[in-house]
């Protein structure tokens, strides 16, 4: 009897098989995106990059290098993204555990009091004690369970490049944050020589009154100017407050000062090829997550087609059963079972064709969504190099503008001194400077920025 029940359990899988032989899942294979001529005005074929670049060799200020290891070491985002990972790892597990059979463990007690009628008049209760295992197996004929494997390992794969991703964007954010700092620590010094100047001014002004040379409202205007200029110092430190604030937060620490070089002294680095736009697709993070979407959505859809066809499923048990517990372990109280079955949709109320429909309208949305992240990447890459070619252009001309400016606040004071000059033309030559300095220290940081934001875009800083 038990050779005939393997006999038909063996035809049943080996005609499940053969149909199998009609592929029902589609291999996947990376949607072709037109991943040339995104950078705008950049035409090259060389594939040097500077995302290639470790971010120790990119920002060569040790402190720098000091905050961004804190930062990659305690920041919060960065660990969110790490256990994210942990949970997608434990799914993938489980997807391939799937393909093994389940065993259950049972004991059980029941007993039951029974009508005169239900009994026949013969028996009036009836007790049962079980102790057994149970198993089941679905084969997995059409695939279904192995694109349920593949869309997991997308969705590991993915979570990894999310890591790289807050990564890469943290690396930047500490840097331009660090850039910023100093930045306005530049500015906070231009205004206080500012102000020193204005006293000296303000002095020359009343000297000037008290020699019949200007007038009061000479001393006066000279004097709120200097006071013009002091207001905004608060507002200055003020800023510097929030800025170490935020870069405390993503050190993954309370809001503190942060200990900072100078900007004079930071190297723009030179080597920014940005190699070509195909290379997005290796390097730069939310590119891969967004593929791995696609990917991920690409085998649920194959998931969804299989539910079309038949399943298999092969069940066992075995165990003892008996109406007593002192005959419980008799030899004779052994009862087992196997049964294999096919079970073929018929009518489900549209589920299985919702399901379908469903996934191929989530595949491409996929698609559509990377191909917006590849167009926004080549974007942020061209407004980068865009961003560092103004800044060097301004760089040069700003230079020249102040030395012109402080060549006009000399000789303004020198003529105003020898009563050649009106006190409105040295206040005008004094305002004109110093938005030309404030000016200069943006333009420089306008560089720096542009250079982390080209390592960014590019994909840098998870190597």
């Amino acid at each position: 009897m038990t050779s005939k029940i393997f006999k038909y359990i063996f035809l049943i899988v080996a005609a499940a098989f053969t149909m199998a032989a009609c592929k029902v899942t589609q291999p996947y294979e990376a949607p072709e995106l037109a991943a040339t001529n995104l950078y705008r005005g950049q035409s090259t074929e060389d594939t040097t990059t500077a995302a290639d670049l470790k971010w120790t060799e990119l920002f060569t200020d040790t402190i720098l290098q000091r905050l961004i290891s804190e930062g990659l070491s305690r920041n919060p985002d960065l660990q969110i993204a790490y256990t994210r990972i942990q949970q997608a790892r434990a799914y993938y597990s489980q997807s391939k555990a799937a393909f093994l059979p389940s065993f259950d463990a049972n004991a059980g007690f029941s007993a039951a009091r029974l009508s005169d009628a239900q009994g026949l008049g013969m028996r009036n209760s009836a007790t049962q004690y079980e102790l057994g295992i149970a198993s089941s197996w679905e084969a997995d004929i059409w695939g279904k369970l192995k694109s349920s494997k593949k869309a997991s390992l997308a969705s590991l794969l993915q979570t990894e490049a999310a890591a790289r991703g807050v990564q890469t964007r943290l690396v930047a954010d500490i840097a331009t944050y660090y850039y910023s700092l100093m930045a306005l620590d530049q500015q906070l010094d231009i205004i206080r020589q500012t102000v020193s100047n204005w006293d000296t001014t303000v002095q020359t002004m009343r000297l000037l009154k008290e020699s019949a040379r200007v007038t009061e409202a000479a001393v006066v205007q000279s004097e709120a100017q200097r006071y013009a200029v002091e207001v905004t110092l608060p507002d200055l430190k003020q800023s510097i407050k929030e800025t170490e604030n935020a870069l405390s937060i993503l050190l993954g620490s309370a809001p503190s000062a942060i200990y900072r070089g100078d900007l004079e002294s930071q190297e723009v680095a030179s080597l920014l090829q940005t190699g070509v736009p195909a290379q997005l697709l290796a390097n730069r993070p939310d590119v891969q997550e967004a593929e791995l979407n696609f990917r991920y959505y690409f085998e649920l859809t194959n998931v969804a087609r299989t539910y079309f066809y038949p399943s298999l499923n092969i069940t066992g048990s075995a165990g003892l059963s008996a109406l007593s517990l002192e005959t419980l372990f008799d030899p004779a109280s052994f009862a087992a079972s196997i049964g294999a079955g096919l079970t073929q949709p018929i009518f489900n109320r549209r589920v299985n064709k919702t399901r379908l429909e469903v996934a191929k309208a989530q595949q491409q949305e996929a698609l559509l969504g990377f191909q917006n992240i590849l167009l926004n990447a080549g974007r942020e890459v061209s407004d980068a190099i865009s961003l560092y070619e103004t800044a060097v252009d301004k760089i040069n001309i700003r230079s020249k503008q102040m030395m012109a400016l402080r060549n006009s606040v000399d000789y303004s004071q020198e003529l105003l001194e020898n009563g050649f000059a009106n006190y409105t033309e040295i206040i005008t030559a004094r305002q004109s400077l110093l938005q030309a300095e404030l000016g200069g220290v943006n333009d420089h940081l306008q560089q720096l920025q542009a250079v982390v934001n080209l390592y960014r875009s590019l994909g840098g800083g998870w190597k």
